[in-house]
C-alpha cells in the first residue's frame, strides 16, 4: 500500500508502518492524520502479526507541521475542536488496534510524535533520541495525547513534563518510562526485531485480549474488577486459541501460530 503521508510493508509477520514525510519531519497535517487513522484501522486485515511505526528521514516525528498550525490560527473554536477530533481518532486507532504496535524512535518525537510513541504498546528509542511535550511553550496543551501519556508514565510525570516542555534524551525518557528500551542507532531495528520474536511467540486473540484486559483494569480496585477478570479468563481458557495453545505446551510442541519473525531491514 502506498500513500503520499504514510508507506506501508509488509514483511511476514509484521506490518511496517513508515511516516513518509522526511522533508517535513514528519510533521502532522490533515493528510497525514486522515493515512495513519486509515492505515491502523485496516492493520487487523493485513494479515499481519504485529506492527511497526517508524518514521522516514533524520527524526520519528517532530509534532505539528507549521502550515496546518497556521491553518489553525483561522479557525474557530468549532473548527478546532473538529481538527481535535480527527487528531483523536489516529491516536485511538494505534492504541485500539488488536495487533500488538512497536515504535521505532530515533532523531526526535515532540508533541504529537511523542503522543505516537505514547500510544503504541512497546517503545524502542535510540540513544541519540529526545522525546518531550513542547505544546506549553507555544501557550497550548498537549490535550489529545494526555491520555496515553498520563496512561504511559503516571499523572506526576506527565504534569511535570508538560508543565515544563523540556524534552528527556533517551536514557531520561527510559527512566521516565516513555521507553521500554534504549539502544545505539545502529542496533535499533536489531532491538525491534528482538521484539517483534517475542510477539510472535503469542498468540494473536490472547494479544487483543491483553490490550482490552489494561484498559478494563486500569483504575479499578482489584475487588471492583474481580468478577470481569474471572469471566474473561474463563472465556479466554475455552476459546480455540487458548486450547490449541495449551495443547501444544503440554505436547511440547510449537503453538500454530508461531513463525519466525523478518529479517532486518
Amino acid at each position: 500500500m502506498a500513500d503520499t503521508a504514510v508507506r506501508t510493508e509488509r514483511d511476514g509477520a509484521v506490518l511496517r508502518v513508515v511516516l513518509d514525510r522526511a522533508e517535513r519531519r514528519n510533521a502532522f497535517d490533515a493528510e497525514l492524520i486522515a493515512a495513519v487513522t486509515a492505515t491502523f484501522r485496516a492493520a487487523p486485515q493485513s494479515g499481519a502479526r504485529c506492527v511497526v511505526l517508524a518514521g522516514e528521514g533524520p527524526v520519528f516525528s517532530a509534532g505539528a507541521d507549521i502550515g496546518w498550525m497556521r491553518a489553525g490560527l483561522e479557525l474557530g473554536e468549532e473548527g478546532n475542536r473538529e481538527d481535535a477530533l480527527r487528531l483523536a481518532d489516529l491516536f485511538a486507532a494505534i492504541s485500539d488496534c488488536p495487533l500488538p504496535v512497536v515504535a521505532r524512535v530515533h532523531g526526535a518525537a515532540l508533541g504529537g510524535g511523542a503522543g505516537l510513541a505514547c500510544a503504541s504498546d512497546v517503545v524502542v528509542l535510540a540513544e541519540e533520541a529526545t522525546i518531550g511535550f513542547p505544546e506549553v511553550r507555544l501557550g497550548i496543551v498537549p490535550a489529545v495525547i494526555s491520555p496515553y501519556v498520563v496512561r504511559r508514565i503516571g499523572p506526576g510525570r506527565a504534569r511535570a513534563l508538560f508543565l515544563t516542555g523540556r524534552a528527556l534524551g533517551a536514557d531520561e525518557a527510559l527512566r521516565a518510562g516513555l521507553a521500554d528500551a534504549v539502544v545505539p542507532a545502529e542496533e535499533l531495528d536489531a532491538a525491534v526485531l528482538r521484539v517483534v520474536g517475542d510477539l510472535v511467540r503469542g498468540g494473536p486473540q490472547a494479544h487483543a485480549d491483553i490490550k482490552a484486559l489494561v484498559d478494563a483494569v486500569t483504575g479499578q480496585l482489584p475487588a471492583a474488577v474481580r468478577e470481569d477478570t474471572a469471566a474473561r479468563i474463563a472465556r479466554i481458557r475455552t476459546g480455540a486459541e487458548a486450547q490449541a495453545g495449551l495443547r501444544a505446551f503440554l505436547e511440547r510442541e510449537p503453538a500454530p501460530w508461531v513463525e519466525p519473525p523478518p529479517d532486518a531491514p
